[in-house]
């Protein structure tokens, strides 16, 4: 995944791509008139405006979890990113559906998920924004994420498979409506949207104090911290320091937060191993206790996770 840039998508969007965009809507429009489609088009993969977003997405997320695709036609990463999604969506045939929102077109619908890079890509489950990663990730990483998504998706109870992983697959005709997220859920989920991590926090600690165990709870918990650290680091300095003095454990720290909250999951993990490494006494113990923090952020059987759980048991004993 390539690392968010700092820059609003409105001022990185020229006259010419805004008229690309209103000629692509019109060719939807004819192509919907005539019934042609474009090649990729399937039932598991559709256009959103912000004209249907709240029945398409909003609403279907309730009995299906919905990946939201935020692309435009200027975007190189996008061109990479798009038709993974699109093959892995219509490989699920169902269990998951795919929503493109062309940013330039919907320019309402990009500053309402805080676009700030793209690509970008939601999971929403229940009507609430879930999990998210930018940049183009290569197809393996973005099997793991959605696996995470659709174990998140069967925890509330939405798009619940059927004997062969696909929703309604047991005979049902129609998929039941769900209840809302838990409260507590969808308080720490709307202050996290909102960019409250302070509330955030707050809120999935004091549930957590009621039930300890739950995973999903204690993923939020380590995104909401790691987003309140990353959100204080001048990320350009960060950089710089850590290139610069490789035995500067903060920084090296820093650029490990920098590196996971842009996707960079096996970076991140091997640098903070690297510091673990080569220190002792407390600035091995406060990289290992950030380690362990990011591991909470994934499922205990991720993949990268083993890997670097089993290294830092090498490093340790």
């Amino acid at each position: 995944m390539q690392q968010p840039r700092d820059f609003s998508i409105y001022g990185a969007v020229d006259l010419g791509a805004r008229q690309a965009a209103a000629q692509r809507r019109q060719q939807a429009a004819r192509a919907a008139e005539t019934g042609e489609s474009g090649s990729e088009a399937s039932a598991f993969v559709f256009d959103v405006t912000e004209e249907t977003f709240n029945t398409d997405v909003a609403e279907r997320s309730r009995t299906t979890p919905v990946i939201v695709d935020l692309w435009a036609d200027w975007c190189g990463p996008c061109k990479q990113l798009s038709p993974v999604l699109e093959k892995l969506a219509n490989e699920a045939a169902g269990a998951w559906v795919l929503a493109k929102i062309d940013v330039d077109a919907n320019p309402r619908l990009a500053q309402a998920f805080q676009a700030q890079s793209i690509p970008m890509v939601v999971a929403i489950i229940g009507g609430q924004m879930v999990d998210a990663f930018l940049g183009a990730m290569p197809e393996s990483q973005v099997r793991q994420w959605l696996t995470q998504v659709l174990a998140v998706a069967d925890q509330v109870g939405v798009g619940a498979p059927g004997a062969d992983g696909v929703p309604g697959a047991d005979g049902a005709d129609d998929l039941s409506a769900v209840d809302d997220l838990p409260p507590a859920y969808a308080e720490a989920q709307a202050a996290m949207e909102s960019g409250d991590m302070d509330t955030a926090t707050s809120v999935i600690e004091k549930a957590l104090a009621e039930t300890p165990g739950d995973p999903l709870l204690k993923s939020w918990l380590a995104q909401a911290t790691l987003i309140k650290r990353v959100g204080g680091y001048d990320q350009a300095a960060a950089r710089r320091d850590a290139a610069a003095s490789p035995s500067d454990v903060e920084a090296q720290l820093r650029v490990a937060d920098i590196e996971l909250a842009s996707g960079r999951t096996e970076e991140a993990f091997d640098r903070l191993l690297g510091v673990i490494r080569r220190t002792s006494g407390d600035e091995r113990n406060t990289a290992r206790v950030q380690l362990l923090s990011l591991f909470d952020i994934f499922p205990p059987d991720d993949p990268q996770v083993k890997r670097a759980r089993s290294q830092l048991t090498a490093l340790l004993f």
